[in-house]
């Protein structure tokens, strides 16, 4: 028997055995971790130094790319370093640590996204009253209600679920500190407090789907009544790539929160949580930029400039030799 004051850290899953697929795993993760450092922070550099880009759409990107970059960081550098010195331990306060960003990041960045379907159908269906509807400072409070409700959801679900008493062991069965998991580690009925919150967290993410959804069916039947090929196709480049990353972002977390318990394994539930908490920071940039020409003249125009800079610095350094 253990509790939470004996126990002192945890045993995350490790994704391999021999030390062949621990590096393999490493140097997979770091590829990974690094296509999402550069693909987010190219996304925040464009849109904080480009004034063309100074509008709702892109502040709320600019927004996403932070929370992004937040969310993979919670998680990946630990399971990398875990890899590389062979270890599945982390530090109770860390465990903590990693429950609560992680929630607040993934809770902010779908509160961002459901503001951001809003930003899409004022623009679309309601287009002479977006300067007053989506001003800079309401764009502003509203990114701000983003953040501080993922924050207070993080503390709510933090302070509840290690408030538990623990006496299954110290080992979680996931490659980061994850709630269902660690409420497995409960020895009391006190863990429904927490199923509760968790059931509350669904319904009002579903509330946030079915604004999304009904968003999108009103801007679908606006733009399929545009005459013009181009102007249909202008409206579907800012709209698709949104659509796309809310449908990953939904479909992998209602699959690893919500299958069927006759699916669960630990093998499936790793690859699923990979799916879910690692796949999307690093797509999303790549499926902001396919379809969106303002953003890639942007990137363009930024790597051109730093590209000139460099050229420039080499010569100047070679002339003074």
């Amino acid at each position: 028997m253990c509790n939470n004051s004996s126990i002192t850290e945890f045993l995350l899953l490790a994704f391999a055995d021999t030390r062949q697929l621990q590096l393999l795993h490493f140097w997979l993760f770091l590829g990974i971790y690094l296509a999402a450092l550069l693909g987010n922070g190219l996304i925040i550099t464009a849109v904080a130094c480009d004034h063309r880009l100074h509008t709702p759409m892109y502040f709320f990107l600019l927004n996403l790319s932070l929370l992004d970059l937040g969310s993979i960081s919670t998680t990946v550098p630990k399971s990398m370093a875990n890899s590389l010195w062979d270890s599945r331990a982390i530090s109770y306060g860390g465990c903590a640590a990693q429950v609560f960003f992680f929630l607040f990041f993934i809770a902010a960045e779908y509160c961002v996204l459901t503001i951001m379907a809003y930003d899409r159908y004022v623009a679309i269906c309601k287009p002479l009253h977006y300067g007053t509807l989506l001003g800079s400072r309401a764009c502003v409070h509203m990114a701000a209600a983003a953040w501080a409700s993922g924050f207070l959801n993080a503390v709510m679900h933090t302070a509840n679920t290690f408030s538990l008493p623990l006496c299954q062991g110290n080992a979680v069965d996931q490659f980061f500190c994850e709630i269902p998991q660690i409420l497995k580690l409960s020895c009391s009925r006190s863990y429904l407090r927490e199923v509760g919150l968790l059931v509350l967290s669904v319904y009002l993410a579903f509330g946030c789907f079915v604004f999304i959804f009904f968003s999108y069916v009103q801007i679908f039947r606006v733009v399929l009544r545009i005459p013009s090929e181009q102007g249909r196709h202008k409206a579907f480049s800012t709209c698709l790539p949104h659509l796309a990353v809310v449908s990953l972002f939904v479909s992998t977390g209602m699959f690893a929160y919500l299958k069927p318990p006759s699916l669960t394994s630990p093998v499936l539930d790793l690859l699923v949580a990979v799916l879910y908490s690692v796949v999307p920071p690093a797509v999303n940039p790549l499926l902001y930029s396919m379809r969106n020409q303002e953003l890639k003249d942007a990137l363009w125009k930024m790597m051109s400039e730093c590209f000139s800079e460099a050229i420039t610095c080499l010569f100047s350094f070679a002339e003074h030799l």
